[in-house]
């Protein structure tokens, strides 16, 4: 998030800020050289009062005329040098700033904060972000031309007007989370428009549908805790940059989630589809998703090849599900790419098959009652201790089962970068 100096919006060329520096320093040095010159005059009238005293001079105490004025022009040349320096400094923090304004000019500037909402906080040390959240609003103001980061939640607004941001084409950023939008209030191409959006918040409304015209150049999509139960065919068409969205706390059912409402989404990393209403695994996620969360549903089941099209996940979290153990095939999980895999409040009565790849296993809470080292250690695991291949699993969570101490004696020899086993 880049921010603009104060100083910055009010300079205009390099040119006029050497000019400025270069004044500053012959001024600077002038001040030294009267400085140096009161010292030599104070130095020549105590001179001249010790020769023309009457009463017999007492020792001189004071430093030798040589050596005081090589004390005074070692500190005239400290003094010298700590100016340039500076100098030096101020100039780059000048140009610094000038680097900063050209994102916004001082005419860019003045109109921005001339412009701001009554209603909203545009900070001229930050120009760029207007800030209009927990204020109240119903609607949404007009919003300046110059804005990037736009703070709206915590309000009462329930329609998203085009008209309110016609002139927020350069948005970045836009959080409308904790309102009461609705779908029907969301009105057509009001999104689009912000053509160079990257992140749209909209966590905690009343939508009951993805919203249609989507920004092309998003790449974070948040509409959590919503009640969306439908994802229309087409909406993530053209979406090639959107790598994060996150529909968890919705009513989506599995006719909702399928490869035909998810395409588009060429390179998705990561989908929340946590606290819904999925009784299978969803379909038609793409082959670049690495972070899937499927919490709080009702799945029971997961196809044997369902991860064959999924070669990049990373961490699998279908905890508090209905999971038993005929619903688990022997080796879904024995997968070299996942590190993190989550099962707990569940219903296994078994430890199923990982890989020896896998770093983090929870189980915690199921109908575990034994822990049988020959079936959850990796083949040949025990022989392997400095290969590669050998088991990484790191943290282990059994508590919440049937499992009575002591812990296996082999699971440890299996496991030896095992760093905390919770049972």
């Amino acid at each position: 998030m880049s921010k603009v100096w104060p100083w910055g919006s009010y300079t205009t060329n390099n040119s006029n800020l050497i000019r400025l520096c270069l004044l500053m320093h012959v001024r600077a040095r002038k001040k030294v050289g009267e400085t140096a010159g009161w010292t030599q005059t104070g130095e020549e009238s105590r001179r001249t009062k010790r020769l023309t005293a009457t009463a017999k001079p007492e020792p001189d105490t004071s430093p030798p005329p040589a050596q005081n004025k090589i004390s005074s022009m070692t500190e005239m040349s400290r003094l010298n040098l700590t100016m340039e320096w500076l100098m030096v400094a101020f100039v780059t923090l000048l140009l610094a700033g000038q680097v900063s304004s050209e994102e916004i000019p001082y005419e860019h500037l003045m109109s921005q904060i001339q412009a701001c909402p009554k209603e909203c906080r545009c900070p001229p040390s930050f120009p760029n972000a207007v800030y209009c959240d927990n204020t109240g609003l119903k609607r949404i103001p007009v919003i300046p031309p110059y804005t990037w980061y736009l703070y709206l939640q915590n309000n009462l607004i329930d329609v998203l007007s085009a008209n309110a941001l016609r002139n927020a084409t350069q948005l970045r950023w836009i959080n409308l989370n904790r309102n009461k939008i609705t779908s029907e209030g969301l009105e057509a191409d009001a999104l689009k428009a912000m053509s160079n959006l990257v992140h749209l918040y909209m966590e905690d409304n009343l939508l009951s549908s993805i919203p249609s015209s989507l920004p092309a150049k998003l790449q974070q999509l948040r509409l959590s805790r919503n009640r969306i139960s439908n994802i229309p065919p087409g909406v993530f068409s053209g979406m090639d940059h959107l790598t994060l969205l996150d529909l968890q706390g919705n009513k989506l059912q599995d006719d909702a989630v399928t490869e035909v409402s998810l395409k588009g989404l060429n390179n998705l990393i990561q989908i929340n589809l946590a606290k819904n209403q999925l009784n299978t695994m969803p379909l038609g996620l793409p082959p670049t998703t690495t972070q899937i969360f499927l919490d709080s549903n009702n799945i029971e089941k997961i196809p044997a090849e369902y991860f064959k099209g999924l070669p990049k996940v990373v961490s699998l979290r279908l905890n508090r599900n209905k999971l038993a153990n005929g619903g688990i095939p022997k080796n879904v999980f024995n997968l070299s790419s996942i590190l993190d895999l989550q099962l707990s409040h569940n219903q296994l009565t078994e430890i199923p098959v990982i890989s020896s790849g896998l770093e983090h296993l929870h189980l915690d809470h199921n109908k575990i009652k034994s822990v049988n080292s020959s079936d959850i250690c990796p083949p040949d695991a025990l022989h392997d201790y400095l290969d590669e291949k050998s088991p990484r699993l790191r943290y282990l969570r059994l508590d919440g089962n049937e499992i009575k101490p002591p812990i296996p004696r082999e699971l440890m020899m299996c496991f030896r970068l095992l760093r905390a086993i919770v049972i």
